[in-house]
């Protein structure tokens, strides 16, 4: 698969996405402000990368959090993981929370997330007057398998 990006403006020197080595699963997003901007404990911002993405039909771009960030940090991407369709060609913007005790200073070229790409299946939704009972589950959820 080739990803084709554009550049915008504000990103203009950064890396592109890439992995941090040849076994990461992800490609790393980077921030794009011109400003540092500090992350106080429980709030949260739009970060932009600079970059837009043409992103083939029957996949999706995952916005995931860094462990890395989250870890040392608590630093997180709220809507983990955010979804870029492959029909938006705007800007990638990544929402990160603090959920640390300490405020966290977000510089340009951070490395801020990650990308994955996943195939995405053709589902038809079909409407039906009953399901099978779907094993030993059930309808049982939130913890109804135990401890």
């Amino acid at each position: 698969m080739k990803l084709r990006i554009r550049r915008l403006d504000h990103a203009e020197g950064l890396p592109l996405p890439e992995r941090a080595s040849p076994g990461s699963a992800g490609l790393d997003l980077r921030a794009a402000v011109d400003e540092p901007l500090t992350l106080r404990p429980g709030a949260r911002c739009l970060v932009p990368t600079g970059l837009c993405m043409a992103i083939d039909d029957g996949w999706e771009g995952q916005v995931r959090p860094r462990s890395g960030l989250a870890w040392k940090q608590g630093v997180t991407v709220l809507n983990a993981p955010g979804t870029i369709d492959s029909d938006y060609r705007g800007e990638v913007r990544v929402l990160l929370i603090n959920t640390g005790p300490k405020a966290v200073v977000i510089a340009r070229g951070d490395r801020i997330a990650q990308l994955l790409l996943a195939q995405v299946p053709e589902v038809e939704v079909i409407e039906v007057e009953s399901l099978d009972e779907g094993g030993e589950r059930g309808a049982g959820g939130f913890g109804s398998t135990g401890r």
